[in-house]
């Protein structure tokens, strides 16, 4: 179960806690201070997916050395402003990653184990796509 707190701080300001004590500072498009709620939610989303894709291409032992994850979201023009549409970017790098693995990881993530995704798959239409960056370092 999912606990968390909100406290207003001042004007359209306010701190989040969550779960294991984590704080994070919202605020509104005006204020500048914090992060705006909408986007915590495509954050969420994507944190929930990275997680996920790690920790299978390690079970996968995929070499991964690194990830980038961009989600963007089209949302209503008019209140509440519904994010309608969703899409996921992955910027995968390793070591001879499987093209396979990879997809995989992303399809598992989005369909089975990602709670954010599942919970917005019935108002959003989520999609994504990848790349696979050969990491070159030695």
């Amino acid at each position: 179960m999912g606990d968390v707190q909100i406290t207003w701080v001042q004007g359209e300001q306010f701190v989040g806690t969550d779960s294991t004590n984590h704080s994070v500072v919202l605020s509104t498009a005006k204020n500048g201070t914090g992060s705006k709620p909408s986007d915590m939610l495509l954050i969420a989303l994507g944190a929930c997916t990275a997680v996920d894709v790690v920790g299978i291409l390690g079970k996968k032992r995929q070499n991964l050395t690194g990830m980038q994850i961009k989600v963007s979201g089209q949302q209503d023009a008019d209140p509440p402003w519904t994010f309608r549409k969703i899409h996921i970017q992955f910027s995968v790098h390793g070591k001879g990653l499987s093209e396979r693995a990879v997809e995989q990881a992303i399809q598992l993530s989005e369909e089975k184990y990602c709670s954010v995704a599942a919970t917005l798959r019935g108002v959003a239409e989520i999609t994504n796509s990848y790349q696979i960056v050969e990491d070159t370092h030695e």
